[in-house]
């Protein structure tokens, strides 16, 4: 998978932590270690440590800033501190909804940090093996794309008490270390190897305290679930420097920096679209319905809310319904309707959950509704599935050429494993017959496809005999299947690799996504406690091709839920969830799959005097150049640089240490961090400014001197090295963006878009989001898909205008080579005036 590292939303997070320690000065240039009291004493080797310099009135200043310049509407009033037993350390958020990038975004982040200010501890603890997993196969697939923008190659591995001893290397190194701990493996102090001393391997100490004295900066992936009074003691055991809390449903905003919300992920099409497909049973009225909701206790006794079909008028509609006592008839509730004769309630039981009638009849929680043929369902939904799969193959054969094709890979929950993993079972033995039928018919033998009994693999936790079993996904069972699908994540995404469909119980609520999901079954035998967040994460991120770059192209991110519930019923699950866990409003963001249509060409298209007009004007491709003159470059900065504001003198911080003695040896923690008062002293290390201006703007050393030599500031980099530093590293980036923007020019090369392209190119949206064209020369298609609100308004506009003679929605191929990378303009239009054509 190839990594785009220029992605703003992505490098906006990371500044945002990145920018809280502004003014905090490299270690590197002023100082090599710090070994804390212990060095000499308790411990016998140097430890390498975060040492934070600035003062937390810096970094609140520094906080403020930030979320100012990120629209965080509620401003923190001070730094979120965790205090308790001497331990005082403040805890920062970012929040970055599902399939975005976040665990890349903290991965750079930690470079940034460790490159700007020399931080060099970093811990990051996860809730559980699914996450753990996710985080390291990260770390592997990101590790050479790191490497072409960091010189620091960083230790990179996972605790577990069987390498207990590599804890004395992390605190010893001064290499880059990055730790991935899971909270089971120290949270639970009397039991956990890592709180336990006497191995002679580490000499005796607890292993936690190599962790301790190296002052970590925690992150905490999917911290909503380390909220506990429990958790939040382990993350206090760590001593950390600070915490970095990443999530996109966290329970907690401390200190918020950054937010990018579903709505924001999906306007910004930095996920896939998501549509609903639902299988649904038609009312039959020959036969009760009846489907339990909900169980409750209250004063007067036990009552419950039953779904029944009921008579309206003429018609019957399915309503909820409240029963509340013994002797409650269902034939009265529903209006009368004869299906319902002899359901007299003769027991609810609010502590087992259930209604027992009269006639025999027991209904449970989370049964399928009475009435229903629920095989008949989960078949109906495998066999979409299937079709939509291979369909969606059509589609990418089509549209890509070979070597730039995507795998496509479905994903299918079912709640009893033994249906599929026994060789009779019923899931398996529905999916092989549908597969071999469908795939065999010849609008998909272009495809190639492999056979039924090769297709389709299960990830299940499995018991001590090796056999699969129901779980609920936490247990150490599930372990093993997190890390089985974990490592073959990668090999999934060949097109070598036959497996398309993957059948999961509760392997795959958390932890694990693969960009290439584009179908998500719910073939639940009852009704899926998983929540609609999880599972649509699964597939939420953008698909990759063969080359391992991520597609752009709308018409095929589209994530299909094939779903036993109505589109209406899904829709207002997950919007509720959404308003529930980030407070925003999804709208109308998912669509129904039966209301997709497709655009379609009108007859003789390409003969269209006014497209043709339009066409011979925009086919060629352009290049563009980017002409930058240094001197007059130079000559700004320099004028910029000799006018800027007065560097700030340094404050000095006090660091209050307390030292313990305890059974297990001395300790420290950091009782309090304040500002006192200015400095006064002359910096006696000073860092190159050539150098770190040359590294971090990419200008020539020699261009740097020619400026720092011809201000008259340079005598001021003694007063306050890194506010002299970062004050020139802003002027001399903002002189530099506005001169390469003045000095683009385009040309055009020997090189034409295809008319063609326009036949070979699907396109198709959704009723709710088609302008159907009025005037129907004014465009080559007679539909006109638009992707907001202002869109529709303004295709309206245009087909409203007498000037206006033809308008088009440029396909996603048209692209325009730009410094930012390729762009996708929106509108071509004709129009006349003067009787001329522009």
């Amino acid at each position: 998978i190839n990594f785009d590292p220029n992605q703003a939303f992505q490098n906006e997070a990371v500044a945002s932590v990145t920018e809280l320690f502004d003014g905090q000065p490299h270690s590197s240039e002023f100082f090599e270690t710090d070994s804390g009291p212990l060095a000499g004493t308790y411990f016998s080797d140097i430890v390498f440590r975060n040492n934070l310099i600035i003062s937390n009135e810096k970094i609140y200043q520094n906080l403020q800033g930030i979320q100012r310049k990120n629209n965080i509407e509620d401003l923190s009033e001070d730094l979120s501190f965790t205090s308790e037993e001497g331990i005082h350390y403040p805890n920062f958020s970012v929040e970055m909804e599902t399939g975005t990038g976040k665990t890349y975004v903290y991965l750079k982040t930690i470079f940034e940090l460790h490159k700007n200010y020399g931080f060099s501890k970093f811990v990051i603890v996860v809730p559980s093996v699914a996450i753990r997993e996710g985080v390291m196969a990260n770390i592997r697939l990101t590790r050479e794309h790191f490497s072409e923008f960091y010189n620091s190659k960083p230790d990179a591995w996972t605790y577990d008490r069987k390498n207990v001893h590599r804890l004395k290397h992390f605190a010893t190194s001064n290499n880059l270390q990055i730790l991935i701990l899971n909270l089971d493996s120290f949270n639970k102090k009397g039991n956990n190897v890592i709180h336990r001393s006497g191995d002679n391997l580490i000499g005796g100490k607890t292993p936690i305290q190599f962790i301790q004295q190296t002052n970590p900066i925690v992150i905490m992936d999917e911290p909503q679930n380390m909220e506990s009074e429990k958790s939040v003691s382990a993350i206090n055991s760590l001593h950390p420097m600070c915490t970095l809390r990443y999530s996109a449903t966290h329970k907690f905003s401390y200190s918020l920096l950054y937010r990018l919300t579903p709505v924001d992920a999906y306007d910004l099409k930095l996920v896939k679209r998501i549509e609903v497909d639902s299988v649904l049973a038609n009312q039959d009225l020959n036969k009760p319905f009846i489907e339990l909701i909900s169980v409750k206790t209250s004063k007067s006794g036990p009552t419950a809310r039953v779904k029944i079909d009921v008579l309206k008028k003429s018609s019957s509609s399915r309503t909820i319904k409240q029963i509340k006592s013994r002797g409650d008839s269902l034939f009265s509730a529903s209006g009368g309707l004869n299906q319902y004769d002899g359901f007299v309630v003769e027991d609810i039981d609010a502590s087992m959950g259930f209604v027992e009638f009269s006639n025999g009849i027991t209904i449970f929680l989370g049964d399928p509704p009475l009435g229903v043929n629920n095989d008949k369902i989960m078949q109906t939904q495998i066999e979409e599935t299937i079709r939509e799969h291979l369909e969606k193959e059509l589609l990418i054969n089509r549209r890509f050429e070979d070597g730039k094709r995507m795998k496509v890979i479905s994903l299918i929950f079912i709640d009893r494993v033994d249906n599929y993993y026994s060789e009779d079972g019923k899931i398996r033995k529905w999916f092989e017959e549908m597969y071999d039928n469908i795939s065999s018919k010849p609008k998909y033998s272009s495809l190639d496809l492999p056979n039924f009994s090769d297709v389709h693999s299960g990830y299940f936790a499995k018991s001590k005999d090796g056999k699969a079993k129901d779980s609920n996904g936490n247990t150490k069972a599930d372990n093993a299947a997190y890390e089985l699908i974990m490592r073959d994540k990668e090999r999934l995404l060949s097109l070598r690799e036959p497996i398309r469909f993957i059948f999961s119980h509760s392997a795959l609520r958390e932890g694990w996504d693969n960009p290439n999901v584009f179908q998500i079954c719910t073939l639940n035998e009852t009704k899926s406690e998983i929540k609609k967040r999880q599972e649509i994460g699964r597939g939420l991120r953008l698909p990759v091709d063969e080359t391992g770059n991520r597609c752009k192209d709308d018409s095929v991110n589209k994530l299909t839920i094939i779903a036993n519930q109505s589109y209406e019923e899904f829709a207002k699950a997950l919007q509720t969830e959404i308003e529930n866990d980030c407070g925003v409003s999804f709208g109308s963001r998912i669509q129904n799959k039966r209301s997709r249509r497709r655009v379609n060409l009108k007859k003789a298209w390409n003969l269209d005097a006014n497209f043709k007009s339009l066409w011979e004007k925009i086919q060629k491709k352009t290049r563009y150049v980017v002409n930058f003159n240094t001197e007059e470059f130079i000559q700004k900065s320099i004028v910029e640089i000799s006018s800027m504001e007065e560097i700030p003198v340094p404050k000095i911080a006090v660091i209050k240490v307390g030292i313990q003695m305890g059974e297990h040896g001395v300790s420290t923690s950091d009782a309090s961090r304040f500002q006192s008062k200015d400095s006064n002293e002359e910096i006696l290390s000073i860092p190159n400014p050539v150098t770190r201006l040359s590294n971090n703007l990419g200008l020539t050393r020699a261009t740097i001197s020619n400026i720092l030599m011809n201000t008259n500031r340079l005598e001021e980099i003694r007063v306050n090295p890194e506010g002299f530093l970062k004050q020139i590293e802003t002027i001399l980036s903002n002189i530099l963006e506005d001169m390469i923007v003045d000095g683009i020019q385009y040309s055009l090369v020997d090189e034409l878009y295809e008319m063609r392209l326009f036949e070979s190119s699907e396109m198709d949206a959704y009723i709710t989001n088609l302008y159907e064209v009025e005037n129907a020369d004014k465009s080559i298609t007679d539909l006109i898909p638009f992707d907001s609100d202002i869109e529709k308004r303004f295709a309206e506009g245009l087909d409203a205008r007498d000037d206006v003679k033809m308008f088009i929605k440029l396909p996603r191929w048209f692209k325009v080579r730009t410094p930012m990378g390729k762009y996708n303009p929106d509108w071509a239009i004709v129009f006349e005036e003067e009787n001329k054509l522009f």
